[in-house]
């Protein structure tokens, strides 16, 4: 059913046997590759939530580049051909800021790991268009979150392309090692088990463990102070401390 739709309605998407659209060209006779596709970066604060978390998370453990709502650019010569993921992973490339992924400049290597938030707004061939394009183009793994059915689906690469794999005990990434479980929503885990965070529960993370740091080092000083004052009145009895 995925792979017999038609792709005609993914903004950005251009199916490689349709007609090829010329290339804008700069003053300079090059391609223009430009770095943003006009579209909002989200539909919904959930999908900018999800974004937010993912990308951040993801970033913060892995040593590769990852990205969210950003350009990506398979064909050299091709600017017509191009998807924004909402969250992606380059695995090997290195982190740093790019205007958008032109594999070309990257050592050739496709993304690796593609997440997707389908908003109200997402259809269904919008959907398909998507996993054909990431199927034709490389990816190794995509997972997508459908906020209206409440229904997640993950895909990994095999011989035939993008299969679909079972996510009803939930599903760890072959690749990240990151586990995905839904129970009242979507739930994402580190390899080491702890839950994704939001910012805010990091920044309250953080907080609360510099808390706990404080209150050790003022119990300490305490404990310090009173031993202090024990030797000192030892002392003023003539009594020396070190030889109790």
């Amino acid at each position: 059913l995925f792979r017999s739709a038609a792709a005609s309605s993914l903004p950005g998407y251009t199916d490689p046997m349709s007609p090829r659209a010329a290339p804008v060209l700069s003053s300079a006779g090059t391609v223009i590759y430009p770095d943003s596709d006009g579209q909002p970066m989200a539909d919904t604060t959930e999908q900018f939530a999800f974004i937010q978390l993912v990308s951040a998370n993801l970033d913060a453990i892995r040593t590769d580049f990852v990205a969210g709502d950003h350009l990506w650019y398979p064909v050299e010569g091709r600017p017509d051909i191009r998807v924004a993921p909402d969250v992606y992973v380059a695995v090997g490339r290195p982190k740093g800021h790019r205007g958008s992924y032109r594999q070309w400049n990257e050592a050739n290597v496709p993304l690796t790991v593609v997440f997707e938030w389908w908003s109200p707004n997402s259809t269904f061939p919008m959907q398909v268009e998507k996993l054909r394009f990431y199927e034709r183009y490389g990816v190794s793994e995509f997972y997508s979150w459908d906020q209206v059915r409440g229904t997640f689906a993950a895909f990994v690469r095999g011989d035939a392309g993008l299969d679909p794999v079972d996510t009803s005990q939930g599903f760890t990434s072959p690749i990240l090692g990151i586990r995905f479980e839904v129970k009242d929503a979507l739930r994402l885990y580190r390899p080491d088990g702890t839950p994704f965070l939001t910012l805010a529960e990091m920044e309250a993370q953080r907080d609360a463990a510099a808390a706990e740091r404080d209150a050790a080092a003022a119990e300490r000083d305490a404990a310090l102070a009173k031993t202090a004052a024990l030797e000192a009145r030892l002392r003023a009895l003539g009594i020396d401390p070190t030889s109790i």
